[in-house]
């Protein structure tokens, strides 16, 4: 069975970004596969990693995040949150991101997920490879989320620029960085500007993509030597 976990980050349950989250839920269901929804604004999750992530830290005199990360995965001292996150994270076959771009990048509930959860220790260093080597190959990957601006907006002649650009730090150096397989994103563009039956053909077209999904060609992928 298929294994999906969404990381879903709006504050507002009713919005289009979060009825995006509820049609992949439903298809993947229907489809057989068993999905879990994180939701970090209903779960009021912290974005401020720090002290906070650890029962005890191994330098109570000078304190380095990464460091107590990798301290905290070798002694067993995260707090119960931030194990529960990483459990749900090593149980998934896929990832999915749901979030709006909020100033060409993610929510700072989101960032702060990764932050948090994609620990040195447990996701990179201590011994575990990045990219091409990285602890999570197998795993797949991608992006839905929607934009304020209208397509025209993005790219080589927008002036919000180009997607593949403002996407990078995120497909590249979070999925890819860890070595999971990137499949290119859905993108909504302006749902607040769409109608009713916009959005219904949204989430129709939606549902085309999901259904398309083992045919995409990924964007970045371990290759294996």
């Amino acid at each position: 069975m298929q294994k999906i976990l969404i990381i879903h980050a709006h504050p507002e349950p009713n919005s289009f970004c979060s009825s995006l989250k509820n049609t992949a839920k439903t298809w993947f269901e229907f489809n057989g596969a068993e999905v879990r929804v994180v939701d970090l604004y209903q779960n009021n999750f912290s974005p401020v990693g720090g002290k906070n992530d650890f029962v005890s830290t191994q330098n109570p005199n000078y304190f380095k995040y990464q460091q107590e990360q990798l301290s905290a995965c070798e002694s067993g001292s995260f707090i119960d949150e931030i194990n529960a996150e990483m459990a749900n994270f090593e149980w998934c076959d896929t990832l999915i991101f749901n979030f709006p771009l909020w100033w060409f990048g993610l929510p700072a509930i989101l960032k702060g997920w990764v932050d948090r959860v994609f620990a040195m220790g447990f996701a990179y260093g201590g011994g575990k490879g990045i990219y091409d080597n990285g602890v999570f190959q197998g795993k797949k990957a991608f992006l839905t989320f929607t934009t304020g601006g209208p397509e025209i907006a993005y790219g080589n002649t927008g002036k919000n620029g180009d997607l593949d650009t403002i996407l990078y730090p995120i497909q590249h150096g979070m999925f890819y960085f860890v070595g999971m397989t990137v499949l290119p994103p859905f993108i909504s563009f302006s749902p607040v500007r769409k109608s009713s039956e916009e959005l219904m053909l949204e989430l129709k077209r939606y549902e085309t993509y999901l259904t398309n999904l083992e045919h995409l060609t990924p964007i970045f992928s371990p290759v294996k030597a």
